[in-house]
């Protein structure tokens, strides 16, 4: 395949996960066989043989590993580095297309809005398939976008900074959310595209991880704070929510919660230099026209169950 046929890239990255990587692969063959299109997979060090596996069943599809595992934002901007193509589709290993013509719909709503950078698709998360896939929802600007499953305008990617690796994961979006609204880049919402993320939400409370995924998920949010609010707000943005952790969480007996509240904690004061070093803050009024922007859109049900 010569470089300058491939519109669109297709990246997944994947960590000891071979079955759900199987599957997702399996749903998205048919995009997999276009002469326009690339799949890039990198394997975060994983021990159940995907590598080798995706190397001798997958011969199309590029394969990178990390022999000892980076993390997931390290590997996403490893792949997002290498594409040639003019449009990046960033897919989880546990996640695949449900609508149909995705690449056109994505590549026609870049034609039509050249300001936007990045869209993110509409999201179902469960286990099983949606009980219907139709929707009201229509396209609009919105703060940012959904790890699982969005696309990148190139152009707008190499404007920016790489996602902060040393955050390892969760914040990434965010992250490039506020950079690209320092550049008036716009995010959006593109429900036309549906994404089926094939996770029990509910169940990740019961995981291993789970103490470790708050941690992350806590510093991420807090680590973003320092690099982007103006001062004024910080003070009362972090107070604000800490309280509310400890509220839903601490005081309901979550004591691996707790715990990952206090790690976050110990993980923003020393870091603290990195983050006022590699900050690009908001000033007020660009901080109060982001306010006014419509949220991240993370999840999506079927009309009929709403």
């Amino acid at each position: 395949m010569e470089d300058r046929k491939v519109q669109f890239s297709i990246l997944i990255t994947t960590k000891n996960r071979l079955q759900d990587l199987i599957f997702t692969l399996d749903k998205i063959n048919y995009l997999l066989e276009r002469e326009d299109v690339e799949c890039s997979i990198c394997d975060d060090g994983s021990t159940d043989g995907t590598f080798d596996f995706i190397k001798e069943n997958y011969p199309k599809i590029i394969v990178f590993r990390n022999e000892i595992s980076k993390g997931l934002i390290f590997s996403r901007n490893l792949l997002l580095g290498k594409t040639t193509a003019k449009y990046a589709i960033s897919l989880d290993d546990d996640a695949h297309f449900l609508s149909d013509n995705p690449l056109e719909e994505i590549e026609n709503y870049f034609i039509s809005n050249s300001n936007c950078g990045v869209v993110s698709f509409r999201i179902f998360w469960g286990k099983n398939s949606p009980s219907s896939t139709d929707t009201v929802e229509q396209p609009a600007r919105v703060k940012g976008f959904v790890g699982c499953g969005h696309a990148w305008k190139m152009e707008s990617w190499k404007s920016i900074p790489n996602y902060p690796d040393w955050f390892i994961f969760y914040g990434e979006e965010d992250f490039a959310g506020y950079q690209l609204f320092k550049k008036n880049i716009e995010i959006h919402y593109l429900p036309s595209v549906l994404v089926h993320h094939r996770v029990d939400v509910f169940a990740r409370k019961k995981n291993q991880d789970y103490q470790l995924r708050l941690r992350r998920s806590f510093r991420s949010g807090w680590y973003l704070y320092f690099m982007f609010y103006p001062f004024s707000v910080i003070p009362k943005k972090l107070l604000y929510t800490l309280w509310i952790q400890i509220k839903t969480k601490t005081f309901k007996g979550d004591f691996k919660a707790t715990i990952g509240i206090i790690q976050a904690l110990f993980d923003v004061i020393l870091n603290f230099p990195k983050l006022l070093k590699q900050s690009n803050r908001l000033t007020n009024n660009e901080y109060q026209a982001l306010l006014k922007l419509p949220p991240t859109q993370l999840y999506w049900k079927p009309e009929n169950e709403k």
